[in-house]
């Protein structure tokens, strides 16, 4: 099966201006060279500590911010050669659901106008048509068509989460992005919105990737999942794969810091010395070398690239 979305040496580098010229001083390496694919039916997850250039990654591959350098392709084409009419076209396709559920709300609308709008701009459905599709949605997402005449400060943050989701599914999309969708929530709320978009997937045939630092969540939701450092995947497989055979040290690490709901349960913790590195002056070579336990001589000096391991188990590691 084609992929349905590509990316390929994504890169992202913000200018880092001084002086009364704005003059270029340097740059923020967000997104240094990502690459992965996602298939029709698929979910990705995207972990990584804060700062990794997971979330820009995501904002990237939407066109919400343009990326300095690389390919994004959709169902085939190169999504930077689209004409205006295709960039438009491609809002309807590929949707996002934000952090936060309450700054990512309009406060002066109500939540009819909330979701009939990208309706209303796309030019689908007619007036009394539109009407029916949020209120279908409404209940898709655990709502009532009465709760479409409240405002976002009237609903607490599950519920407002819940509209987000629903306003991702307005369009008919085929990519849905998840921005941390769960982390601003309460642990019981979190299942909720996590079983919901797992029903509407199988529902709506939708692709998603998801973006967290929470390891418990993308396990539960996800078939394959790529870890990023400092503006890098360092490892990407399986979910399955990934949990119990580790392989980067990094994922090691990230994975060693999930508690086990078990008392008898006995897990060996990796601490990692010092500080994740500013992504203004990364480490050369691998990226994670000054923080590794397993450091070779090799790893300050020559950057480590993605290698398949076998059952489409990727590492950039000097050990493989």
């Amino acid at each position: 099966m084609d992929p349905l979305l590509e990316v390929n040496d994504l890169k992202v580098h913000f200018p880092i201006t001084k002086g009364i010229f704005s003059r270029t001083a340097g740059y923020v390496y967000a997104v240094d060279g990502v690459s992965f694919n996602l298939k029709a039916g698929e979910t990705l997850g995207i972990v990584g500590e804060s700062g990794c250039g997971k979330t820009t990654t995501g904002l990237a591959i939407l066109r919400l911010i343009d990326p300095t350098d690389g390919q994004v392709r959709f169902q085939g084409k190169d999504m930077s050669r689209y004409t205006k009419q295709e960039k438009l076209n491609l809002r309807r396709e590929m949707q996002i659901i934000f952090q936060d559920p309450y700054s990512s709300l309009n406060p002066r609308m109500t939540l009819n106008r909330t979701l009939a709008d990208p309706m209303k701009i796309h030019g689908l459905y007619s007036g009394s048509e539109r009407e029916d599709r949020v209120a279908y949605l409404l209940r898709k997402v655990g709502l009532t068509p009465e709760h479409g005449r409240r405002y976002p400060h009237e609903f607490s943050g599950g519920q407002r989460q819940r509209i987000g989701v629903a306003r991702a599914l307005a369009l008919n999309p085929q990519v849905i992005i998840g921005d941390e969708p769960v982390s601003a929530l309460d642990v019981s709320i979190q299942a909720q919105i996590i079983n919901l978009l797992i029903d509407l997937q199988e529902e709506f045939d939708l692709s998603y990737i998801i973006i967290s630092h929470d390891l418990a969540v993308v396990e539960y939701i996800c078939d394959r999942i790529a870890v990023m450092y400092l503006g890098k995947i360092v490892e990407m497989a399986a979910y399955r794969e990934l949990y119990t055979r580790p392989r980067h040290p990094y994922t090691d690490a990230l994975l060693s810091a999930v508690p086990i709901p078990d008392l008898d349960a006995k897990s060996e913790r990796v601490i990692l010395g010092g500080d994740v590195p500013s992504p203004i002056n990364p480490p050369s070579g691998c990226r994670f070398h000054p923080r590794c336990p397993k450091r070779m001589d090799i790893c300050p000096n020559e950057e480590p690239h993605l290698k398949d391991l076998g059952d489409e188990h990727w590492v950039a590691c000097h050990l493989y």
